[in-house]
């Protein structure tokens, strides 16, 4: 049986996928409004919608239904360490540092040397819950 982390970085390349569909489709549509003879311009617009699709997304999902579709599929769960569902400030400082790979890396190191599971994990007093 996977460990819960090995599960958890699983769901995430997961999640990664499910994120990068919804940036496609939605930068192709805002690179229509913001200049429909540039089809190009898809590649312009995307930097500034990945972070944010991919912050909403966590959040979202994370606060509504206590995981994501990678979590969810990989049999996890987000809770607070009381054992209630996370509430929105939880979410959102949680995944702050899912803008980007490179944060997410240092939320980890960090939360290892602190001997936690992850840094913003620790301040938001959540934790990942192995659901099988």
């Amino acid at each position: 049986m996977a460990t819960v982390f090995s599960r958890r970085i699983i769901a995430y390349v997961i999640d990664f996928f499910v994120v990068s569909a919804f940036m496609w489709i939605i930068s192709y549509f805002v690179s229509l409004l913001v200049n429909p003879l540039d089809l190009i311009s898809v590649y312009n617009v995307f930097p500034f919608i990945a972070p944010i699709i991919g912050l909403v997304y966590f959040i979202v999902l994370e606060k509504s239904k206590g995981a994501t579709v990678g979590k969810a599929i990989m049999y996890l769960e987000v809770r607070s360490r009381n054992g209630a569902n996370i509430n929105w400030a939880q979410a959102i400082v949680r995944n702050l540092t899912k803008i980007y790979w490179v944060p997410i890396i240092f939320d980890w190191l960090i939360g290892r040397i602190m001997n936690t599971d992850r840094l913003f994990g620790n301040i938001t007093k959540t934790i990942v819950v192995n659901m099988l």
